[in-house]
């Protein structure tokens, strides 16, 4: 588990995390989605101990990075695409973490297997495109086969059969139990890859609720001239309802019990759609006045 109370990091007159209180708990897949320079990247090297928090805490199973006796078996982490010797093979470049952190050697080959980089292994990494650098990562990140597991844009470079991989490895990893926190720009990916989200916007938590919690429900979107009867109407079923831009809300229902429902009564009507938000929809919303960097016309 990963603990962080009024976690905060001041870079001379900016504050990359303000007070950030947030728990990445073992079980699920926790996105973390934030604009950019929200400060996602900061607060992910805070728990590694890549910087140091100006004040507030931050805790891995209950210690500080640095206080763990063997880091990488207990945190595996990716966050940097290609951090590793251009000049090693990949299998080198496993087989020297493992030997200085007292893992087996066996397990390089085991995590060169899951990440299906086992035919290269012996060729240079400088060599590798960008989505089998991102492979190799992941196979760093598993060499401990830690408890708690961070992964920083995991899908960069990835085509769609690696992509739906990655997404399989993390669920299964948070099946077993472990911790999983991954931060990603691909909103469709993140839908249906986490159960858990924190959204950060300028340093500050914005939201840590379950992904069923933060994207609104699907609803059918009723315009008709008579809107008023519809809605006296939907009351009466004891349907959930509300007006907005001038057509009525239903949730719970579908379009053909609203139709019929409509049809029924004889209340005419103009527009009967089914509207699914998106967790992207949800998130601009959110973070509509956290975007630093605005696009232009």
């Amino acid at each position: 588990m990963i603990s962080a109370s009024g976690l905060t990091k001041v870079y001379g007159s900016k504050t990359a995390v303000d007070h950030a209180d947030f728990t990445v708990r073992p079980g699920v897949v926790t996105g973390f989605l934030g604009p950019n320079g929200a400060g996602k990247s900061t607060a992910m090297r805070l728990v590694l101990g890549l910087d140091r928090a100006t004040s507030g805490s931050v805790t891995v199973n209950g210690r500080c990075y640095r206080d763990l006796p063997a880091p990488l078996r207990e945190v595996g982490a990716l966050l940097e695409a290609k951090a590793w010797h251009g000049g090693r093979s990949a299998y080198d470049h496993l087989r020297f973490l493992a030997l200085t952190n007292g893992i087996p050697k066996a397990r390089v080959r085991e995590v060169l297997d899951i990440v299906g980089l086992h035919d290269v292994a012996g060729k240079r990494a400088k060599g590798y495109s960008l989505g089998m650098g991102q492979r190799l990562g992941i196979a760093a990140a598993l060499l401990g086969d830690p408890s708690i597991l961070m992964f920083d844009e995991p899908v960069n470079g990835l085509d769609p059969e690696g992509i739906l991989w990655i997404r399989r490895l993390m669920q299964s990893l948070a099946a077993e139990g472990r911790t999983v926190f991954v931060s990603s720009h691909l909103m469709s990916e993140m839908a249906v890859t986490a159960g858990h989200l924190i959204v950060i916007g300028r340093g500050r938590i914005l939201a840590d609720t379950p992904m069923a919690d933060f994207i609104p429900p699907s609803h059918v979107r009723v315009r008709s001239p008579d809107l008023q009867a519809l809605g006296r109407t939907v009351a009466a079923e004891n349907w959930r309802a509300r007006a907005a831009d001038g057509a009525l809300l239903v949730y719970g229902v579908t379009p053909a019990d609203v139709g019929d429902l409509a049809h029924r009564n004889g209340i005419r009507v103009h527009e009967l759609s089914p509207v699914h938000p998106s967790l992207e929809e949800a998130f601009m919303r959110l973070t509509a006045d956290s975007v630093e960097f605005h696009g232009g016309g």
